[in-house]
């Protein structure tokens, strides 16, 4: 899959700005689209400039509402951190309750240092 650069969808709109238009700029219920208020600012950043590269920031604003590549993407690094948290804590469960197995299977209990009834009271609870 080949990967679009910023400056060329900048390049891109540069040399066919004139002929583009949203494709109605009405939402589903007649009202403006919800990406509208972003197109007019980045229509408006167009005529008002000397480059065209000083509107990046506004186009990457219009693509972001009609992609939500930086939100989707944001949400994936939460959703992998997540899982990454959840993998640790099944790790930390793991050993804990190794070393508790473990404890349990000493014979510290058979040679009277710890009262066999306290360890019953302890495994009750």
């Amino acid at each position: 899959m080949t990967r679009i650069r910023r400056s060329d969808i900048l390049t891109f709109f540069i040399e066919y700005l004139d002929t583009f238009e949203m494709a109605s700029g009405f939402g589903y219920y007649g009202n403006r689209s919800r990406c509208f208020t972003f197109w007019q600012e980045f229509r408006k950043c167009y005529a008002m400039a000397d480059r065209p590269e000083q509107c990046t920031l506004q186009m990457d604003d219009y693509f972001e509402c009609l992609h939500h590549t930086k939100e989707k993407a944001r949400a994936k690094a939460i959703k992998d951190q997540e899982l990454k948290l959840n993998e640790e804590k099944k790790k930390q469960d793991e050993l804990s309750r190794k070393l508790t197995d473990s404890a349990n299977k000493s014979n510290v209990t058979r040679l009277g240092i710890i009262d066999n009834s306290v360890k019953q009271k302890e495994a009750s609870n």
